[in-house]
């Protein structure tokens, strides 16, 4: 079957249908900041010309895992005002498959974040038809499971030294993700791609790449890999 499929629904589209959590609803989020200078006992001058001056700042965020609207088929054409159909809801099978599961569905690579979507519980029969064509709306609510959630600790260590009256300078070293903690992207929702179910690349990475795609630098957006940047300011 192709992932792009022809003609249009049977019926005219019910908004009913498409009620559901919003594509942003992320139902706990949490974030707080903090900012400690360093106490430097020792009455030692060179000690402070060396050691002194320090500070610790830093952000952490916690967040519950975002919704994610599983899909029938890649795309569309001529199904123009209509949404991409979900499939429909297979009884007795788990909506989420987990450890020695994900083996046996995906392989050796198992799922990425230790849990993903388990393909069995999900069918397109009723949905689409044999040539491809749009039967219906699946069963399956919209953005009915979820994906991970976020944990990330951010923290800058920098250190101020007065050159003169009105002239200091700053040096600072930011931590992204310091603890290099995993946070990966939501598994894939469209049914019809082999990766169904599995989570295929880090959150930073899913939230776009800039430019034309949208998005910021992953280097820079929440959800990556640990990185570190230094800076050295003038303040006048």
């Amino acid at each position: 079957m192709s992932n792009e499929v022809t003609g249009a629904f049977p019926t005219p589209y019910d908004p009913g249908e498409d009620r559901g959590p919003s594509d942003f609803d992320i139902r706990h989020a949490s974030a707080g900041s903090y900012s400690y200078s360093i106490p430097l006992p020792s009455n030692n001058r060179p000690l402070r010309a060396i050691f002194g001056n320090w500070s610790l700042d830093g952000i952490v965020r916690a967040c519950s895992a975002p919704p994610v609207d599983v899909e029938a088929i890649t795309t569309t054409s001529d199904v123009t005002g209509y949404p991409i159909p979900r499939p429909n809801l297979v009884a007795g099978h788990p909506l989420y498959i987990g450890g020695a599961d994900c083996i046996a569905v995906f392989g050796p690579i198992g799922c990425p974040g230790g849990r993903g979507f388990n393909p069995s519980a999900f069918s397109n029969a009723g949905v689409i038809g044999p040539s491809g064509d749009v039967l219906g709306q699946g069963d399956l609510p919209r953005n009915a499971l979820r994906g991970f959630r976020l944990i990330q600790f951010d923290s800058a260590f920098r250190r101020d030294v007065r050159l003169a009256e009105r002239v200091a300078l700053q040096f600072r070293a930011d931590f992204f993700n310091i603890f290099n903690h995993p946070n990966f992207a939501p598994p894939t929702n469209i049914l019809s791609l082999p990766t169904f179910g599995q989570s295929i690349s880090m959150l930073g990475t899913s939230l776009g790449s800039g430019g034309v795609f949208g998005g910021q630098n992953p280097l820079h957006q929440i959800g990556g890999p640990r990185s570190i940047q230094l800076a050295l300011k003038v303040q006048f």
